[in-house]
């Protein structure tokens, strides 16, 4: 099954629809659907925002959303203020991808900083690392090492 290439000005000249099939909610069953990189640069999709992902982050992804629920929705400043007084093992790395962010917000997309706001941030399971130890007996056991995808997404306020 091919891809139909799309055309710059077929692109332009058929945005809204394009936009609506691309926003439009889809079943389990059925694949979402994608837009390449050359068409979301075309139809300016993510002009809005800045977005930092880490991927592969070694601690477990419950652990990660127990501060990721303190600082989605806040103002940039207060989100960081958060960030370093939260004894917890995801906070430097989230202040870290944070800082990423607003990087690429304001350097890329010419967002303003002051008017930034955490609009979204999660975080996803990546793969699980199993070591095997051994046990009393002549036995052995599995300890998983969990990993995590985290991702913060920054929006200008109105």
């Amino acid at each position: 099954m091919e891809r139909k290439v799309m055309s710059k000005e077929y692109l332009l000249e058929n945005r809204e629809e394009i936009l609506a099939r691309y926003a439009k909610p889809v079943r389990k069953s059925r694949k979402p659907v994608l837009l390449t990189k050359k068409e979301k640069k075309v139809l300016g999709v993510g002009r809005n925002e800045g977005r930092a992902v880490a991927k592969y982050v070694r601690v477990a992804p419950r652990k990660v959303n127990v501060v990721v629920d303190l600082i989605k929705g806040k103002p940039i400043d207060e989100a960081y203020a958060i960030l370093k007084y939260t004894p917890k093992a995801a906070s430097p790395i989230l202040e870290k991808l944070l800082k990423s962010a607003e990087a690429n917000a304001v350097n890329n997309n010419n967002l303003s900083r002051d008017a930034l706001y955490v609009a979204d941030c999660y975080a996803n399971q990546g793969p699980v690392l199993k070591r095997i130890i051994p046990r009393a007996r002549g036995s052995a056991s599995r300890i998983y090492k969990r990993t995590s995808h985290i991702t913060v997404v920054l929006k200008e306020k109105n």
